[in-house]
């Protein structure tokens, strides 16, 4: 009876909680007027709370590219410039179409040098708005997002 046991709990119930995080990439957009950090916040499209752009990695780009089309499709951004290697990185549950919950980890890249488009893939679905950094931070929902916000 214990093989039975210890069996269901290496391929069933294990793996159910232990799974690993899934991946995406964020796009922390920001420019700097007069004197202090803005940052390019978007609304999401289910609760409409305010979040910064952010999906999953996109075949043949690396992570920096992956959320630099986010920021084009969810805010208008092109010609942006990714500053290098992630800031950093936040956890939250997304919940699938399914409505199951997974646990995902996102890295955040930062834009600079940001031009907006009136015309991008989600326009319609989401609006957009600058947002100094700190009150930026108090906006979201994930500690350690606000945590790299405030240290914008």
């Amino acid at each position: 009876m214990s093989n039975i046991i210890a069996q269901a709990w290496e391929e069933m119930i294990k793996p159910i909680l232990f799974r690993p995080k899934r991946v995406q990439v964020a796009a922390l957009c920001h420019r700097t007027t007069t004197g202090k950090k803005e940052v390019l916040m978007i609304t999401s499209r289910g609760t409409g709370r305010w979040i910064i752009p952010k999906g999953w990695p996109i075949k043949g780009k690396d992570g920096g590219e992956s959320a630099l089309q986010e920021a084009w499709e969810e805010a208008g951004v092109q010609n942006g410039r990714v500053e290098g290697d992630p800031i950093g990185a936040f956890c939250y549950e997304k919940e699938l179409k399914t409505g199951l919950p997974v646990p995902v980890q996102t890295f955040v890249y930062t834009i600079d040098n940001i031009e907006l488009s009136d015309s991008y893939p989600e326009a319609h679905q989401r609006q957009r708005k600058w947002f100094p950094a700190q009150e930026a931070a108090n906006m979201v929902r994930e500690p350690e997002l606000q945590d790299l916000l405030r240290q914008l």
